[in-house]
């Protein structure tokens, strides 16, 4: 664990170096304990991918008082049970207008459409946490056949509700937005802030009027 002054009222917590599921489950350790004791001089926290951002009120602690603070409890953070995450299910229509970047995700991969379906609604996805726009979930577990860089350039408009990929990243879009993620489909879900949390789980489901995929 690392701490590192981040601005004149804020602390990084740096868990790992590299992101992954394991990192994430240590950030979501210390927000756990964090938003559990609530300490008075807290203000807000900010997870990452790797980190945890700590918001202070310097009215009432300094930087060195929450490093100590923190340093007492590196031992312990993690050790209480975890939340029990829920599982939330998020019907796709996957291809067509929906996904236009569903076929070159699948070629990518050396795939056929319905197997690039297959394997992206079949995996388990976990909510790192929540950033870009309020609602939008930043998703591990992409199996890596499905692993593609960003678009070279980004779409000036990308729909509201569309299911993205982006490296070993998962998304899916609350509102319309410029974004340089693929969009492989669509969920005729609304996604209003806080249908989901850091820890949470997701699954893809493949709607019924899927042009790819379809049961």
């Amino acid at each position: 664990m690392r701490l590192t002054p981040a601005s004149d009222a804020s602390l990084l917590v740096e868990v790992a170096d590299e992101i992954g599921l394991e990192a994430s489950a240590r950030v979501h350790a210390w927000l756990d304990l964090l938003q559990r004791e609530r300490p008075p001089w807290l203000v807000d926290l900010h997870p990452a991918y790797t980190s945890l951002l700590v918001e202070l009120d310097l009215a009432a602690v300094s930087h060195d008082d929450v490093a100590r603070w923190l340093g007492e409890r590196a031992d312990g953070a993690g050790q209480a049970p975890p939340r029990a995450p829920r599982t939330v299910e998020v019907p796709v229509r996957y291809g067509g207008d929906d996904g236009p970047d569903l076929p070159a995700l699948a070629a990518h991969a050396g795939l056929a459409l319905d197997e690039a379906v297959r394997l992206h609604s079949s995996a388990e996805y976990t909510v790192a946490f929540l950033g870009f726009l309020p609602g939008f979930p930043y998703l591990l577990g992409l199996p890596p056949a499905l692993r593609m860089p960003r678009l070279p350039s980004p779409r000036e408009r990308v729909p509201a509700g569309s299911v993205a990929v982006a490296d070993l990243q998962a998304g899916i879009y609350p509102a319309d937005s410029p974004g340089g993620w693929r969009v492989i489909g669509r969920t005729p879900r609304a996604l209003s802030a806080g249908w989901v949390v850091p820890g949470d789980r997701v699954r893809f489901v493949v709607d019924v009027n899927s042009v790819a995929g379809a049961p």
